[in-house]
């Protein structure tokens, strides 16, 4: 039986947790749009995973929440700055047996999202980011050391629906033995439904840490966002994983205040 596989799998989402903090949650592809000079977004997300690995007859079940709180401050029209910091609760069971339980913060985020271009609902941005070890290394809760990644985010509004595509590149220093260059690529659409009412989805994948596989992690997001006003958003979604390494299924809960 595969030993220690809740703590691989803690790992891996330690990695996408601080690498970037994502936009319009419940997505995973960031949108190009910024706060504007002087304002602020506080977003606050939670995320129940449930995995089950099988092996002839036994069987390994995970299960994850994780939450995270991300700060946005516009420091000009076109330049945000962006503070994120997750906490992990994770227990793994071999047979129905409790067999590893941790929790504690993961690794903090410290990134800039850079609008580069803006013209008839198109939009460029860049956003370039640092990770902070501030995780439990041994409890797999981080990676143990610095590391960075950059983004590249294109979005482009077509009446009632808006798209996004993602490309990054993560340097995952870590102390792990995994792969230390990691890609994303990913695809977004939302469109609104009826006034503050918006149907989102999502898809996409990333280069997998584990150097001992070639089978990368990919997934799908439907949800939906609720604009109660203009300045606060309820979000709601459910993420698939439709590879093996990449979680069964997720659900993800989410608020957003703008001031």
């Amino acid at each position: 039986m595969r030993k220690g596989y809740a703590k691989e799998l803690i790992f891996a989402m330690a990695l996408f947790i601080a690498f970037p903090s994502w936009a319009a949650h419940p997505l995973i592809t960031d949108d190009a749009g910024t706060q504007g000079k002087g304002n602020f977004q506080v977003e606050l997300t939670g995320q129940y995973d449930r995995d089950k690995e099988s092996m002839g007859k036994h069987s390994v079940k995970t299960k994850v929440f994780e939450t995270a709180a991300t700060l946005s401050y516009g420091i000009v029209d076109n330049i945000d700055l962006v503070l994120s910091l997750p906490y992990v609760w994770e227990r793994e069971k071999e047979d129905g047996a409790v067999v590893y339980k941790e929790n504690g913060i993961g690794d903090t985020s410290f990134e800039a999202k850079i609008k580069l271009f803006e013209k008839d609902g198109f939009s460029l941005a860049l956003k370039p980011g640092i990770s902070f070890p501030t995780g439990d290394e041994d409890k797999g809760l981080g990676t143990g050391k610095l590391g960075g990644h950059i983004f590249s985010i294109g979005s482009k509004e077509l009446g009632s629906w808006v798209f996004h595509a993602n490309l990054g590149y993560i340097r995952n220093e870590n102390g792990a033995d995994e792969r230390e260059n990691i890609w994303h690529a990913s695809l977004a659409a939302t469109w609104e439904v009826v006034k503050n009412l918006n149907l989102v989805a999502n898809v996409g994948g990333e280069r997998n840490p584990d150097g001992e596989t070639n089978e990368d992690p990919a997934f799908l997001v439907g949800g939906i966002i609720y604009s109660v006003n203009e300045n606060f958003d309820i979000d709601f979604g459910v993420k698939y994983g439709l590879t093996d390494p990449k979680t069964d299924v997720s659900t993800l809960v989410g608020l957003t205040f703008r001031f």
